[in-house]
């Protein structure tokens, strides 16, 4: 059994005078943070903050990079040419360098976000172009992706390191893909049943699908999405259930 776990969130997502999660409270509560880089959510002011407030709380930050869609909070599937989501990737890393560098701290890891994350999971073109981003800026920076999914097999073999992700909040089917957003049931609620899950997660391997069967996953890092309602209370109960059996709360990346 793991005797530590990375528990990861998606912050920095506020835009302007609109506000999306408690950054500051969630900081308290996990190890890495998936810093929004303004394609699909976060303005600069609002991403420093962030940036500052992960710094003071001692939490690893990771790029979270995504598609062109403010509109659609980077949750619609786009069709994008390979050399533009290449460079849309580099743009987006080299933005929250800055805007890091800026607050005293650096970018670690990068984390594609939502219909980017899903696509990229099982689509080879778009897989190549977002890992082609990440090594023309940095090599060493690592890559979460979702646990047992090709594209991390795909940027092991380009020299990427890879983070296998779990999802707390988000029901599985028997194949280990997450049950989509649009079916009911597929984001879960209950703090206490996401947090028993976890711990079911590391102590058996896996977790209960929607179809009823156990399903075999292998994760280094939990997230919990920072926009989801009771996202505090989840981190929190995550967090205390597992520290309670010995689990450390700990980034997969060592702090300088």
């Amino acid at each position: 059994m793991l005797k530590t776990i990375d528990l990861n969130s998606d912050l920095g997502e506020s835009f302007g005078q609109w506000t999306m999660g408690d950054d500051a409270a969630i900081l308290k509560l996990v190890s890495s943070a998936n810093v929004a880089c303004g394609f699909h959510a976060g303005s600069p002011a609002g991403i420093l903050e962030t940036l500052k407030a992960a710094k003071t709380q001692g939490v690893t930050v990771g790029a979270h990079v995504a598609y062109p869609d403010l509109v659609g909070f980077g949750r619609r599937n786009m069709d994008i040419a390979s050399d533009e989501l290449t460079a849309d990737v580099i743009y987006q890393i080299g933005a929250l360098q800055g805007l890091a560098r800026a607050a005293g701290t650096q970018v670690r890891y990068v984390k594609p976000h939502g219909a980017l994350y899903n696509t990229i999971a099982y689509n080879e073109r778009q897989a190549l172009a977002v890992i082609d981003g990440i090594l023309a800026v940095d090599p060493q920076l690592p890559l979460v992706g979702l646990a047992g999914s090709p594209v991390l097999a795909l940027a092991q073999q380009k020299g990427l390191k890879t983070i296998a992700e779990a999802f707390a909040d988000r029901a599985y089917h028997a194949d280990g893909t997450l049950v989509s957003r649009r079916e009911a049931g597929s984001v879960l609620h209950d703090a206490q049943q996401v947090a028993e899950r976890m711990l079911q997660l590391i102590t058996d391997g896996g977790l209960k699908s929607v179809e009823g069967k156990f399903t075999p996953i292998q994760a280094e890092s939990i997230c919990v999405h920072g926009d989801s309602p009771g996202a505090i209370a989840m981190a929190s109960q995550i967090r205390t259930l597992l520290e309670a059996q010995g689990i450390a709360i700990r980034s997969f990346i060592s702090q300088p």
